[in-house]
Parts: structure tokens; C-alpha cells; sequence
């Protein structure tokens, strides 16, 4: 089976129509269809998202490997990953000089 195909599992699994789940993923109707045709190819921006937006394995959705769905989603932390990896280096620096500041912010309030 296709990652193409597990694409369609999955919006089947969740009973969602192509327009619905393209919807949830701000994505068009077409593409979802061009997916599931396997017109479009899926790269790992879609990936990312319909494991984000829907709890999926992306273990799974990659290799057919494993459970669709993720038990306890830490998908968040994944994205904030996925995400931060594709800033410029600069812009990394900003990030994480930010993060500091909130864990300073948040001590300063522990300690309140």
C-alpha cells in the first residue's frame, strides 16, 4: 500500500469527506483528490499535518508500519520541531532566546 493510499485510510477511517478533510487540513478538495488518484505526491509538510490535525502515526502513514493512530499524541512537540527546523539560523536564535525569557518569566511566578 501507497502513502498515498494511507492518506485515504486514514480520511476514511475518520469518516470524513475529501472536502472535510481537506478543510482541516486548509488545503483544497483537488489536492486531497490528486492524493488519493495519486496525482499529487505527498511530501513532509503534509505528513506533518495530517498527523498533527488528525493523531496519526506518521511511523505509520510513512511505512504502513505500526497503529494509524498514536496512543498519546506528543504531536505538538513534533511540530514545534518540524517547524523550528525549517526557520533560517537567525531566526532559530530568536526562538530560543525567546523560550528562555518564558522559562524566566515562569520561575519569577513560581516563586510568588
Amino acid at each position: 500500500m501507497s502513502i498515498n493510499q494511507r492518506v485515504k485510510e486514514v480520511r476514511q477511517a475518520l469518516n470524513l469527506s475529501q472536502a472535510k478533510f481537506a478543510k482541516a487540513l486548509s488545503m483544497s478538495n483537488g489536492y486531497i483528490a490528486g492524493i488519493e488518484l495519486e496525482h499529487n505526491k505527498v511530501n513532509d509538510r503534509i505528513i506533518k499535518l495530517i498527523c498533527f490535525t488528525f493523531h496519526v502515526s506518521e511511523q505509520w502513514l510513512k511505512t504502513g508500519n505500526g497503529c494509524m493512530f498514536r496512543e498519546e499524541p506528543n504531536q505538538l512537540v513534533e511540530l514545534a520541531s518540524y517547524t523550528f527546523q525549517q526557520l533560517k539560523p537567525e531566526y532559530q536564535e530568536y526562538v530560543l532566546k525567546q523560550i528562555e525569557q518564558l522559562l524566566e518569566i515562569q520561575q519569577t511566578e513560581k516563586g510568588d
